[in-house]
């Protein structure tokens, strides 16, 4: 909400500081919204990972403890971009805004 806020009073004013706040808010937005498209690799990689593991699975059931180990071994490592792409999602969205409207 600050952000609209902000924003109206962007375009009504000609005060350099509202547009400045007004940049920041934005500028915070759009990276947020790009840090969590960092989302859909893992995704994609993980369902890849998982669908192999099963084509291994059914062509050697003997070994179905091993290659279920190392495929959530796999997955786990994956998912750590995804997890750090949300989190500076999160922290463009709630942090940094703040951090940075301080100094202005």
């Amino acid at each position: 909400m600050e952000f609209l806020t902000v924003m109206l009073a962007a375009t009504t004013t000609a005060d350099p500081n509202v547009m400045a706040r007004a940049l920041v808010l934005m500028g915070c937005a759009i990276g947020a919204g790009l840090a969590l498209i960092a989302g859909i690799g893992p995704g994609i990689g993980e369902g890849f990972a998982v669908g192999k593991a099963c084509e291994a699975i059914a062509r050697q059931p003997e070994q179905k403890g091993s290659v279920t180990t190392t495929m959530l071994m796999g997955c786990a490592v994956a998912e750590t971009t995804g997890l750090y792409g949300f989190i500076i999602g999160l922290l463009l969205i709630f942090l940094a805004p703040g951090m940075f409207l301080r100094r202005l």
